[in-house]
């Protein structure tokens, strides 16, 4: 197969993604829409119907970055190439590209390793997105790798261990009919491991999940990113969101020497009914913001932390949101937050935060939270990120 290999100038490529997929008419397809960001030396496509070809490439072609690939194809599908592209390169990320109503085999190829999918048909400026998100991170990984025997300080290490962090952390928010979303997250000087995800799941529905993990440094980031690949491939399998909290604690207690856990929220909401269905293992209550601004924490469900304990049930329960309501998701570093005199911002004083009413959009609402803890903790250091999510119901 042919491949877009320099620029208009004839330079190289920024980065090489191999493209797998049956579909003849692809390739024009790919062409045509990225030309732009070909022209530009920013990517560079190669391209193989099946899994038997995309070997070949890969072994041809060492500096292939990425793999974008299908799942069903013939002679050698996309699940079983994503164990032979770990063999060949266990650096190289692989995308998966999948009919939307094909969960099963999504959430089959996240838990094998997939770093992200998307859904056909292709949105492009969706691919677009995927692509930096993925070359970003695979940038930072390999960084991490080459530095990780030359480190010299702490320093050095919590600064990558943050890089890795942001890397997979969304950058845009869903936003449909019936609700909006805005999220955000400051890490501190000490890296924890905090992060945040949204997941679109079938029938308009949202997965929204804020977690924290245990300890710090790049040894945080990576388990970080390992949750959040387990927490992504589950929720696309199941809309439950203790089912969802389930397989991932079941994964991760599976091969976990290090002892490490993570805190985690997760829930569903359906904007058609308002119906916010979650799960928490471990992790802060949600504060659920009246549209007059009085306030409530959401009962806990009494889990526990991911990781440690196997074959664990992890409990629901579900409110519905009005028009006007907002969920407000955190972690505990805007709660155990510190001034001077190490007195914590603590939970009444985030519940004060709205007391006169919520501000009008999420993102003035999650700024809010934050101007809060920066104005109570003045210069008072603090030791732990600080992460907030907000989903607000709004009329249609």
């Amino acid at each position: 197969m042919a491949d877009l290999s320099r620029n208009a100038d004839g330079a190289m490529a920024e980065h090489k993604i191999l493209v797998v997929d049956d579909e003849p008419d692809l390739e024009h397809l790919m062409r045509q829409r990225m030309r732009r960001y070909v022209r530009a030396g920013l990517y560079e496509f190669v391209f193989a119907q099946n899994g038997v070809e995309a070997l070949d490439r890969l072994n041809e072609q060492p500096d292939i970055e990425m793999v974008l690939s299908d799942i069903n194809m013939p002679q050698m599908d996309g699940l079983a190439l994503l164990d032979q592209v770990a063999q060949v390169d266990p650096n190289i990320r692989s995308v998966i590209v999948s009919a939307y109503g094909d969960m099963k085999n999504i959430r089959t190829a996240m838990n094998r390793g997939a770093f992200d999918f998307i859904t056909k048909p292709i949105d492009f400026e969706d691919l677009r997105i995927t692509i930096d998100r993925t070359l970003v991170h695979m940038a930072i990984w390999r960084e991490a790798l080459e530095s990780r025997d030359q480190l010299v300080a702490i320093r050095n290490e919590l600064g990558v261990a943050s890089q890795m962090q942001q890397s997979i952390l969304p950058k845009i928010f869903p936003k449909g009919r019936g609700y909006e979303t805005f999220a955000n997250m400051v890490p501190a000087r000490e890296v924890g491991g905090d992060f945040f995800d949204f997941v679109r799941l079938e029938n308009g529905r949202l997965g929204v999940a804020i977690a924290d993990v245990s300890g710090k440094g790049v040894p945080a980031a990576l388990f970080m990113m390992s949750s959040r690949t387990l927490l992504k491939g589950s929720a696309i399998g199941s809309e439950i969101p203790g089912t969802v909290l389930s397989s991932v604690n079941s994964l991760l207690e599976e091969d976990n020497e290090s002892l490490m856990f993570v805190t985690v929220f997760y829930a569903v909401f359906d904007p058609a009914t308002g119906v916010f269905s979650y799960a928490n293992g471990g992790h802060n209550p949600p504060l659920l913001v009246h549209a007059d601004g009085s306030s409530e924490y959401l009962p806990t469900t009494d889990g526990v932390a991911l990781g440690v304990m196997p074959d664990y049930d992890f409990e629901e329960n579900r409110v519905t949101l009005a028009p006007g309501e907002m969920v407000v998701l955190y972690t505990d570093g805007v709660t155990e937050a510190i001034d001077d005199d190490s007195e914590e911002f603590g939970p009444e004083r985030l519940q004060e935060v709205f007391h006169d009413g919520p501000p009008g959009s999420v993102q003035e609402s999650n700024e809010a939270v934050f101007n809060a803890v920066e104005a109570f903790a003045g210069d008072a250091p603090q030791f732990d990120d600080i992460t907030c999510v907000t989903l607000k119901r709004v009329e249609e």
